[in-house]
């Protein structure tokens, strides 16, 4: 088991370095990627990251469940999952607004993140995953944006207590600061 966790803020450059350093990893990189096409911003975004990863890397999309991509595992040295956030982000979008922070979406949520850092640990891959650190922004305005910061603030946490390394990523320079 070996977890590579890599945060920053938005544009920061963590998936780019997440990129570099899944080539420095091994040659057999299976990217896993959690972003959806909502609008026509995302779907260029998703294309500049298709754009920019070699040809030979696998690629599996996971949706709702984290842990998704094990089946496609095996014939890869490093798997690079980008990104945490997003997968929290598309996890609460499909919650309705009545259910906003709900004990139970929460913990299912948790729960799911938890199953993911287990698979992490029992997997003989390295394992690096990019999230966007929300705790030096201000507190979101919205019910929805202050679910968010709480869940993935949750997430980044457990996911960096079991990581090797924990680089986090300024303006395009990667700060070990963990490992």
């Amino acid at each position: 088991m070996s977890l590579v966790l890599v945060t920053g803020g938005v544009r920061s450059g963590k998936s780019r370095y997440a990129e570099e350093l899944a080539m420095t990893l091994g040659s057999r990189v299976l990217y896993v990627a959690t972003g959806k096409a909502w609008d026509d911003e995302m779907k260029q975004r998703i294309e500049q990251h298709q754009a920019r990863r070699p040809l030979e890397w696998g690629c599996v999309e996971v949706g709702e469940r984290l842990t998704d991509y094990h089946a496609f595992r095996e014939q890869y040295d490093v798997v690079l999952i980008d990104c945490l956030s997003t997968w929290v982000s598309n996890r609460l979008m499909s919650v309705e607004e009545s259910e906003w922070r709900s004990a139970s979406h929460t913990q299912a949520l948790l729960q799911e993140a938890e199953a993911w850092l287990t698979l992490v640990q029992n997997s003989p891959q390295k394992v690096i995953a990019v999230t966007s650190e929300v705790g030096l922004g201000g507190v979101a305005l919205s019910r929805l944006g202050r679910w968010f910061a709480d869940v993935l603030g949750d997430v980044n946490q457990r996911s960096a207590r079991q990581a090797d390394a924990v680089y986090a990523v300024l303006s395009g320079i990667p700060w070990r600061i963990k490992g």
